[in-house]
């Protein structure tokens, strides 16, 4: 079943080698500790908050419209199952209701600041209530759907503006606006070979050179890699596909986009049958861990495990050596992946089995890799806990700042607020731990929880009940436009019109600061966040490596050395005593010390493989993702945050000028 825990694999087994199948005894996938608040956990999913029992009984089993789905999909296109209030609005202008209807329908269906899939469809049901005349009422929606429908209200979703792409830079908004850059397009896909490498690239790759362009030059030489190698990333998407199966049988299916050729749809069974295969054929290489299987996954874990998903592909498929591996291209391009399976023979072959080590490429590793290796050992338990850390703030960080937004301080409670919070160490927040629900706060004890907030950063998150909300304000205006209508001294009160004038372009730009904001957490979570777990994913992967390293290296060589001259020593006591019948005993010896011979000489070449295999994933791989990938991100971010604030402080700008001729008197 696809809710039912991953069954546990054969680890320990004996492989075509005979030196072990993997490394660890228990499933690591059951045992993965990633996201914060422990999403991997085998233990079912915490309770989420509870939705009003009057919601439930609205919707219950009654027959969704189309148009409930589809502009649900419009405004949550990642599939988290839940979208802010800004985005709820926007639909809902669109059905050409009064403001103050609107308003009303929004802050009927939620107090939060973000809306969930069924508080959304429970104000698509209030908005074709109020198109057809009737009350507005959650009680209303409750007797249609227990005649097992909900109606269909009449939205102008062409006129919905579609979120932006987190690709996509920040634009400001009038005709006189200054372009701001726009982000790198994405690296087309090529056939050749990205890495102009060797196999273990030992002294051959081309040298880094440091230029202005790629900023302060390099102190390694010889990287392993090409000069720009970053710009030649090939890049893996993978969405959500949709549910199949029986009821009791239900699975989910991702659907997955390279530049290889056409989308495939894949199973995550079918992940996992090919991290094994991988795990199996390359155990001295980085490979990320699978997020797993966990029983009663809800949306946001499963949205969790679909980036999981990614970015263990978009890892493995830059590898500069698995990324040649014929089955994992299999997996990328064939469309029916387990009828090919059935069909086809498939190695789980050790890469040593088939691989050697020439003289040049054993000189150049160096004669203190034990050394080198143990010090990337000493510290790596340090690095997963303090990028968890980062992972864990930058996420709430970005959360938080998302709520800063949409909710104003009870003793100021001015029409905007601060337009820019820095993304930075000095940011604080209340009790981390009061903002989470119950069933969370005991997933998360650490220091964190102990950050407190400063007054000129954020709002006291106990203070719901009297924080505004950004784009409930916006409504609010509107409506407040609205029921203004016409001065009661004539159309000729200059006055009256004009302050109506200014607050018509308040809201319009509170509205547009609301886009501003909603577009750059949403840029910040696929890209910042995703690439700040990279980093915490990698320092997890070379922690395995090691694990299976210590594991998976131990050979036979000196054992069978002695064995070979207890052998030999045997063999010629019993020549010297030439008994009747030695000869035939003395070749049988003599075969077996031939066999251990071989063996020993075929395990002395797996040692050397297995040295090199390590030097080359420090050395290449590690080294170069940790660091340039890293100096990537920070640049990446960096020029983001500053296009953001200028967008947003373009916007207060215009404002000023917009109300510059409302009228005083």
């Amino acid at each position: 079943m696809f809710n039912a825990p991953r069954p546990t694999q054969a680890y320990g087994i004996s492989s075509t080698t005979s030196f072990g199948g993997s490394f660890v005894d228990e499933n690591p996938l059951a045992s993965s500790t990633y996201d914060g608040l422990d999403p991997w956990s085998t233990a079912p999913s915490p309770a989420p908050p509870p939705v009003p029992t009057v919601f439930t009984s609205a919707i219950a089993d009654a027959t969704v419209p189309p148009i409930y789905q589809q502009s649900f999909g419009i405004v949550d296109p990642t599939g988290s199952g839940e979208t802010s209030v800004n985005s709820l609005s926007r639909v809902l202008a669109t059905s050409s209701l009064p403001a103050s209807t609107v308003d009303k329908i929004v802050n009927l269906v939620s107090s939060r600041p973000r809306v969930s899939k069924l508080e959304f469809f429970v104000g698509l049901a209030l908005v074709a209530l109020a198109q057809s005349g009737k009350d507005v009422s959650v009680e209303q929606v409750a007797a249609l759907a227990q005649q097992n429908t909900l109606p269909e209200p009449s939205l102008d979703l062409s006129a919905l503006t579609a979120p932006v792409a987190p690709s996509l830079s920040y634009t400001r908004q009038d005709s006189a606006s200054v372009p701001i850059r726009p982000a790198a397009p994405a690296p087309a896909y090529s056939s050749d070979d990205p890495w102009v490498t060797s196999r273990f690239t030992g002294g051959t790759g081309d040298p880094v050179q440091g230029s202005v362009a790629n900023g302060a030059p390099s102190s390694v030489a010889g990287s392993g890699l090409p000069r720009d190698w970053w710009k030649k990333q090939e890049k893996v998407v993978v969405n959500f596909g949709g549910q199949q199966g029986f009821i009791l049988n239900r699975y989910m299916v991702y659907e997955i986009v390279t530049e290889r050729g056409g989308a495939v749809a894949r199973r995550y069974s079918e992940f996992s049958f090919l991290w094994d295969c991988l795990v199996r054929r390359y155990p001295f290489r980085l490979l990320p861990q699978l997020p797993p299987k966990r029983i009663g996954p809800d949306e946001s874990f499963l949205e969790q495990r679909r980036k999981g998903l990614q970015r263990f592909l978009n890892f493995v498929i830059n590898h500069p050596v698995i990324k040649e591996d014929a089955l994992l291209a299999t997996f990328l391009v064939e469309p029916s992946f387990e009828q090919w399976r059935k069909h086809s023979s498939i190695s789980l072959e050790e890469e040593s089995a088939s691989k050697r080590v020439d003289r040049v490429e054993e000189m150049s590793i160096p004669s203190d890799l034990e050394e080198k290796l143990n010090n990337v050992r000493g510290k790596i338990v340090s690095l997963i806990e303090s990028w968890q850390k980062v992972s864990i703030l930058t996420e709430r960080i970005i959360r938080k700042r998302e709520a800063a937004a949409v909710r104003i301080p009870p003793n100021v409670r001015p029409f905007y607020v601060p337009p820019h919070l820095s993304l930075s160490p000095h940011f604080a927040y209340p009790s981390l731990t009061s903002i989470l629900p119950p069933a969370l706060k005991h997933s998360f004890t650490s220091p964190l929880s102990t950050v407190t907030a400063t007054p000129s950063d954020i709002i006291d998150a106990g203070s719901s009940d009297v924080q505004a909300d950004l784009s409930r304000l916006t409504n609010t205006m509107k409506v407040l436009v609205e029921v203004s209508g016409q001065c009661w001294r004539g159309e000729d009160c200059e006055l009256s019109e004009g302050v109506k004038h200014g607050i018509r372009h308040v809201s319009e730009h509170t509205q547009r600061h609301t886009d501003l904001l909603e577009q750059r957490t949403r840029t910040l979570l696929s890209t910042t966040l995703e690439g700040i777990k990279s980093q915490r994913d990698l320092y997890i992967a070379i922690r395995d490596l090691f694990i299976r390293h210590d594991r998976l290296s131990v050979d036979q060589v000196e054992r069978l050395k002695k064995r070979v001259e207890t052998s030999s020593l045997k063999l010629e006591s019993l020549k010297a005593a030439a008994k009747d019948g030695w000869e035939e005993d003395a070749d049988k010896i003599a075969g077996a010390i031939e066999k251990d011979k071989a063996t020993i000489a075929a395990q002395m070449n797996r040692r050397v493989f297995v040295r090199a295999c390590m030097w080359h994933e420090l050395r290449v791989v590690l080294h170069n993702r940790e660091n340039t990938l890293l100096t990537q991100l920070v640049q990446t971010f960096a020029q983001e945050e500053h296009d953001y604030t200028q967008s947003v402080a373009y916007n207060w700008g215009s404002l000023v000028e917009a109300v510059v001729a409302m009228p005083l008197e």
